[in-house]
């Protein structure tokens, strides 16, 4: 269970499509500041998440008699330490905010290329949460999409 301020955010979000920025839903855009660029994006079945270069922004959409959203930004900087967890098709990032409570984010269905973008995606996040200048090029790289598996550095 991951909670945010001793409130139930959901039991796990099961990720399973990665999300061209193009494709994001306007409502979705709007949770995203002038300051801030979206590194990258996934979806569930109905819900999304998109990671900027400031926070993660989680969408849960549920349906019990009518149609219900919540909306959670997780600031970078409210991470005190995170961790993933790769699989064979699968991957885990568990992070752990300075509350105390852990937010689990789950990635199915996995490619080779997926477990890239997130490889680039954690590191990035790393460097935010321990207060390092974050690498321009990888920043861009995952921004732009370009994610290969040649060294371009």
């Amino acid at each position: 269970m991951a909670y945010i301020k001793y409130k139930e955010i959901t039991k796990y979000f099961y990720f399973s499509k990665y999300l061209e920025k193009s494709k994001l839903p306007k409502y979705v855009k709007d949770y995203v500041f002038d300051d801030e660029c979206i590194l990258t994006a996934y979806k569930t079945s109905t819900d999304h998440g998109i990671f900027t270069t400031d926070k993660i922004v989680l969408f849960d959409n549920y349906s019990l008699f009518g149609t219900k959203k919540q909306v959670y930004a997780i600031p970078y900087k409210t991470i005190s330490t995170c961790s993933i967890i790769f699989y064979p098709t699968k991957a885990e990032i568990s992070l752990f905010l300075e509350s105390g409570y852990p937010v689990r984010l789950k990635f199915v269905n996995l490619k080779d290329i997926d477990k890239l973008r997130l490889r680039h995606l954690y590191s990035l996040i790393l460097q935010i949460i321990n207060g390092q200048e974050i690498d321009k090029q990888e920043r861009d790289r995952l921004i732009n999409d370009d994610i290969s598996f040649e060294d371009k550095k």
